[in-house]
């Protein structure tokens, strides 16, 4: 018989999916966002209000980005010469399929397919995409008049990480491709980049970005569950449960809020009922620092820790960070799994971060 919480979990999964939250528009060109073809008339003019329409999706934290056919020196030069260049990022101007391009961008911004909209004035380009990707919100380019008011672009908050989530992707493509030319071990690159997380309790104000990772946070996340502010602030309050938020930054800049821990405490053990991280810092070994800080609090506070674990078609990466993290599997049904750790051996950091505990 299913739990009482995870039967409401897998009512608000359903509910939740009757509409589609969009984390990236990818538009076309040529007659989308301005009017005209650019190859054909160099004086193409910006679409009435596709500016506003840009403008405020990347203020809720909505990437952007770009799959035209069109020679890609001339349609950067003539992005930048409109100002708006710098909204788009992973574009994808060649000769390609549209669809391989925009398969492309989800796998750049290491998100799901079905989180992409695609912004296109021609038929064929839009059914080429639904074809080849299904699950991608195709519009044609009369919708984006009323695009701002559709519920699938409009995110229950708009956090201090939405507004300058565009800026902290187009960090991480700086500190990429730093990576690509680095020749030397993993370790090594990861000690130059001045790497420092703060892990803390969550305060009230904490909420609302705690709320969108649940939310945002697929791949790496250890249960799929997604937790609502209120919820979110009665685990705040209740005297059984801890919950964590991760901080990371290093010499490019900030990451952000990228992580989030929800503790149950009993007298003889505790169970990690939630963890989750930002896909952007998978390469950074944060899971493991989350884990390794987790059971040197149980391990001070004199109990195991066990660790609950729903398989996704998305997060077995967070399950083989269980395991090398020391956890065995104390019982599994279907795909759910109880695992503990006997928090016997401090955990230890590795040299590459410095660890702040508040």
């Amino acid at each position: 018989m299913l739990s009482e919480a995870l039967q409401v979990e897998l009512h608000k999964t359903a509910d939740e999916q009757k509409v589609k939250s969009i984390k990236v528009v990818v538009w076309d060109l040529d007659n989308t966002i301005w009017d005209g073809v650019l190859l054909e008339d160099d004086s193409v003019r910006l679409r009435a209000g596709v500016i506003d329409v840009i403008r405020e999706l990347d203020r809720r934290g909505i990437l952007q980005s770009v799959a035209s056919k069109n020679d890609h020196a001339t349609a950067m030069a003539k992005l930048k010469h409109f100002g708006i260049d710098e909204y788009f990022i992973y574009p994808q101007i060649n000769w390609n399929a549209k669809s391989a391009s925009i398969g492309q961008i989800a796998t750049s911004i290491n998100v799901g397919i079905d989180t992409l909209a695609f912004v296109d004035d021609q038929s064929f380009e839009r059914e080429e995409v639904a074809f080849e990707h299904p699950d991608v919100l195709c519009l044609d380019e009369t919708a984006v008049t009323g695009l701002l008011g559709w519920p699938e672009f409009n995110p229950r908050f708009i956090t201090e990480d939405s507004t300058n989530r565009r800026l902290m992707y187009q960090s991480d493509i700086k500190r990429n491709d730093v990576e690509k030319e680095f020749t030397g071990p993993k370790d090594e690159f990861l000690a130059t980049l001045g790497l420092e997380l703060t892990l803390y309790t969550a305060a009230e104000d904490d909420l609302q970005r705690a709320e969108e990772l649940t939310r945002r946070t697929h791949q790496l996340n250890t249960t799929g569950y997604t937790y609502s502010y209120d919820e979110l602030k009665a685990f705040m309050k209740s005297p059984t449960h801890e919950l964590i938020v991760a901080g990371l930054s290093d010499k490019y800049g900030t990451y952000g809020k990228i992580g989030l821990c929800l503790i149950e405490r009993s007298e003889t053990f505790w169970t990690l009922k939630l963890l989750l991280m930002s896909c952007r810092v998978m390469s950074r070994g944060v899971g493991a620092i989350l884990i390794g800080h987790i059971i040197n609090k149980a391990r001070s506070s004199g109990v195991t820790l066990r660790a609950e674990f729903i398989r996704t078609d998305r997060n077995r990466m967070m399950f083989i960070t269980y395991r090398l993290g020391g956890f065995s599997v104390l019982s599994e049904s279907g795909d759910r799994v109880m695992l503990e750790h006997d928090c016997a051996a401090e955990q230890r950091y590795p040299d590459h971060v410095i660890v702040h505990v508040a």
